[in-house]
């Protein structure tokens, strides 16, 4: 019955304008279909065939989604096995007979979609532009792969490794793999012991036998719920999921049962990793219980009071002591007992051992030392805030609801909000006695002991006996249907002058009442900023750590208290918050205090984190090619400067120096600022007057424009020992504006070539047909005020890949160059851009963040209501010589980061 928190996997919302408020409404069920609870806006129903059904419309957004979870995880493999779900989740997107090119089709109609493992269920979702063709065809082919999806051994041979490679990613991170080796050393015999991802063995060597029985046991009607989210007739829709799925025979199999239970930890146990890196990292796990069980919201408000950064318990122990740069903690948990995480960040070479003691000490002895009221409500508060900006975004719940779900029932979703508001602070100390004990500690050596405190892991209740005396809320959720047209945000916006700030207002209806603002900020020009170095950074990083009223934690709650999420000039608040919010950035904007401690300590973050990149391919790689497409001088902001530069300057950087460059150029004249959402005009206009319309920096305000260069093509092979995965990347200067007439059909080219997801040409290259790596793409980039433009691909590939990505890349170049592309490439790349667009514009903080971009070039939406009748005009003789005429081939710059020794297959 946990509550779902930081779920932000997008699900879409709508339907028709009597539906917006979340209202019942009565019609007759197609036959066999069963209607059961409806909670807040959310209706089940299930088919005959045991399918269930969640409909949640919703009107305030254009877009719908469609999220299938079925009941089935890592924990349901068996030895040999490991990883099967995960790579099963991948070859769902190779075809089914209805619909054998999945993800062409998603490209070719702009949608969003992704599936995600875990230990209990898997999931996939698609998120697209509201219209019945793409619902039916969402659905047709989702009832479609839901038992006809081929699985076929040729998909197998090339995703396998594609798998490989995201699993070799994981293997470069230091925190990832401390995680996944203390998760196998904290279970004895459960399958929470392993990793989602599997075992590489595993997972090279999986029979296409085994992975064909797991998805016919699993993949059936009556072990997954289907989720449609958004702008739909509620009525029609369920008539063809009737139609599609109950098409599907209830199937005759029992699925297997699981009867493993992890035994009571006797004793606590020492874990070390030993690999190359740049950080030291202490962590400590202690077993949890189910996230069915009370305990288990408890248990969460101590990982958040140990945990939170700036307020929690360990920063303040370990953090601004100077002992640790960082701290975490967060549980892992599901349907069975599960994990709690403590731990540390260390710099290279610090003395760790204090830190452990420190660390142990404090999670140890928390239960001494229960939550003070602050604690809690801050705690409580931001659990709340979380639950409500996601039941407010169907977007966010839709995904959120696969992991209550994954427990029994999608309503204990909402249990778990009322299990929070009740939560007492002697509940939470005394959960952290029953569990975080040395006993049932990871981290030290087995130690025989004629006293042990062991943890007994309590018996998990049921879904239903969890729910027999909940009572669903009634919620009032008003908003509007709202077109993202150009058109319509035109129509719907005023721009106004208020002092030294270009205003553009767009009040509308939201579910929850949420606007959104931007502030568009500019400080200094070319010359004035020369010689600052890392001076601008650290004064922007420092804004947020204390003001002239309120010490750190004390702004972090004045925020949260005003429900203001995103950063300092880029957030979204409530219709009744947002004066107080805009009062409460101008603050602290214009008062920020810049206290010592606070300077100190993120300055040590950032070297920690500069150090940490030394040896990661990406960040070599990126500095490397960054640096060779330098063309100004040491001093200048545009300077691409070196890691050891970036260190020197975080050293010599002083307090005094951000104090006097806060003081002499932060203003907000001029400015550009947009609103957008449930707010008053009239009320204010006349704030952002008073707050930011006459505040004017001393220094000089100008924009600083980077000019294009042709700079001569190079090669390099860099050296990054231990490191399982490697990084490709690749660059050439583009002289280009986003007003060029060849600018349109460039960028479809773009989509084509690598920025079109999975059916780009160059992931169908080396990650679909080759399965060379797990990500990879181009982009395209051209200056909105100046010519400089880029273009650059990159990828992840292991490091012995990493020659037969540089050759795909190339060949695949040379050939869009050479034949061109197709008139069905162009379409599908129209398409998808065009729904991708409109979808972007559904976001209020997008239009708010293009509207501040629009008015600081003097433009408006118009611009972009004719770009997109440029794009769609672009023809087929168009698109190929406007690529053609910008990129060659032979003017790419490369770089390659990896370990030498093993691509070099050990030699």
């Amino acid at each position: 019955m946990k509550i779902a928190r930081g779920f932000v996997a997008p699900v879409a919302v709508g339907c028709a304008a009597f539906l917006a408020a979340g209202a019942a409404w009565s019609f007759q069920l197609p036959k066999g279909v069963v209607q059961g609870p409806m909670v807040e806006g959310i209706t089940e129903y299930r088919l005959p065939n045991g399918l269930k059904v969640l409909l949640f419309p919703d009107a305030s957004r254009p877009t719908i989604t469609v999220n299938v979870t079925y009941l089935v995880g890592s924990r349901h493999e068996n030895y040999g096995e490991t990883g099967m779900a995960h790579l099963l989740e991948h070859l769902m997107f190779k075809g089914a007979p209805k619909h054998p090119d999945i993800t062409r089709q998603f490209a070719d109609r702009g949608m969003q979609f992704n599936g995600t493992t875990s230990f209990d269920r898997t999931n996939y979702y698609e998120v697209f532009d509201a219209s019945g063709d793409n619902l039916q065809w969402a659905l047709q082919m989702e009832a479609d792969r839901m038992v006809h999806s081929f699985i076929a051994r040729k998909d197998l041979d090339s995703e396998m490794t594609v798998v490989r490679n995201e699993y070799e990613s994981g293997e470069n991170s230091p925190g990832q793999v401390l995680m996944k080796r203390m998760q196998s050393l904290s279970y004895d015999w459960h399958a929470y012991g392993r990793p989602t991802i599997g075992n590489r063995s595993d997972i090279e060597n999986v029979k296409i036998e085994n992975l064909q029985a797991f998805y016919h046991t699993w993949y059936q009607p009556d072990n997954a719920v289907l989720l449609v989210a958004g702008k739909f007739d509620p009525v029609a829709t369920l008539g063809t999921i009737s139609r599609l799925f109950g098409a599907i025979p209830k199937p005759k199999r029992t699925l297997p049962k699981f009867w493993t239970v992890e035994p009571t930890q006797d004793g606590e146990r020492t874990y070390a990793v030993r690999r190359q890196g740049d950080v030291q990292i202490v962590a400590l796990g202690y077993k949890i219980p189910s996230g069915l069980h009370p305990d288990s919201d408890v248990l969460d408000f101590a990982s958040s009071i140990m945990g939170d950064v700036p307020t929690g318990r360990l920063h303040k122990l370990l953090v601004d002591s100077g002992m640790a740069s960082e701290v975490f903690a967060f549980p892992q948990t599901g349907y069975a007992p599960g994990l709690q995480f403590f731990g540390a960040v260390v710099k290279k070479g610090a003395p760790i051992e204090p830190v452990r003691a420190a660390l142990t000490e404090a999670v140890e002895s928390f239960y001494k030392n229960p939550p003070t009221a602050e604690e809690m409500e801050r705690v409580r508060r931001a659990y709340l805030n979380d639950f409500e900006r996601s039941l407010n975004d169907p977007q966010k719940v839709g995904v959120s609801l696969s992991e209550s779900i994954s427990l029994g029932d999608w309503r204990l979703y909402f249990v778990g909000r009322e299990r929070v508001k009740q939560v007492k602070a002697d509940e939470v100390a005394a959960a952290a006695g029953r569990y975080f004990r040395r006993d049932n500690r990871v981290t030290g050596t087995f130690i025989p002991d004629d006293n042990p405190q062991r943890a007994q892991i309590p018996v998990a209740p049921t879904a239903q006996d969890l729910l027999k005396d909940f009572k669903p809320q009634n919620g009032n959720y008003v908003s509007e249907e709202f077109a993202p047209t150009q058109e319509n945000i035109l129509k719907r916006t005023t721009l106004v002058t208020e002092g030294g700030v270009t205003l553009a207002l767009l009040p509308k209806k939201n579910r929850g009442a949420t606007v959104s603002v931007d502030l568009r900020q500019h400080i200094g020009d070319e010359k004035n900023l020369f010689g600052k170095n890392a001076i601008p950074g650290l004064t922007a990083a420092m804004l947020m750590r204390g003001t002239s009223k309120y010490n750190r934690v004390q702004l972090a709650d004045a925020f949260d208290k005003l429900k203001i999420s995103g950063g300092l000039t880029h957030f979204q608040t409530t219709r009744e918050n947002l004066p107080e919010a805009l009062r409460l950035v101008a603050h602290v904007l214009k008062e920020a205090s810049f206290p010592a401690t606070e300077f100190e300590q993120l300055r040590q973050q950032a070297l920690v984190g500069l150090e940490a990149g030394r040896s990661e391919p990406q960040e070599v790689a990126s500095r490397a090619l960054a640096e060779h497409f330098n063309i100004y001088p040491r001093g200048d902001v545009r300077y691409e400067t070196t890691l050891d530069e970036d260190i020197a300057d975080i050293k010599t950087a002083t307090l005094d120096q951000v104090k006097a460059f806060h003081r002499d150029y932060y203003g907000t004249v001029p400015a550009q600022m947009a609103i957008v959402g449930d707010f008053d005009p009239k009320e204010v206009t006349p704030l952002v007057d008073e707050l930011f319309g006459h505040w004017q920096a001393k220094e000089h305000v100008a924009p600083v424009l980077r000019r294009y260069a042709d700079i001569k093509p190079m090669e390099k092979t860099l050296d990054t020992p231990d490191k399982e995965n490697g990084f490709f990347t690749a660059r050439e200067n583009l002289d280009l504006n986003v007003d060029d007439e060849d600018f349109p059909a460039l960028m479809l080219a773009n989509y084509i070539f690598g920025e079109g997801g999975l059916r780009s040409r160059l992931m169908d290259r080396i990650r679909q047909k080759e399965g060379l790596s797990y990500g990879g793409g181009s982009q395209l980039v051209a200056g909105e005020m100046d010519r400089a433009g880029t273009f650059a691909i990159s990828a992840i590939a292991a490091p012995q890949n990493l020659r037969r990505v540089d050759k795909a890349v190339r060949e695949e170049l040379a050939r869009a160059v050479k034949d061109g592309f197709t008139q069905q490439e162009l379409a599908g790349a129209k398409s998808g851009l065009m729904q991708q667009r409109i979808q972007n514009r559904s976001e209020d903080g997008v239009v708010a963040a293009g509207w501040t971009s629009y008015l600081y070039r003097g433009k408006t939406y118009e611009w972009s209501r004719e770009f997109e009748r440029k794009l769609m005009a672009v023809t087929l003789p168009q698109l190929n010589a406007a690529f053609r005429k910008a990129i060659d081939p032979a003017k790419l710059s490369v770089v390659i980061a990896g370990d030498q020794h093993k691509a070099n297959g050990g030699k």
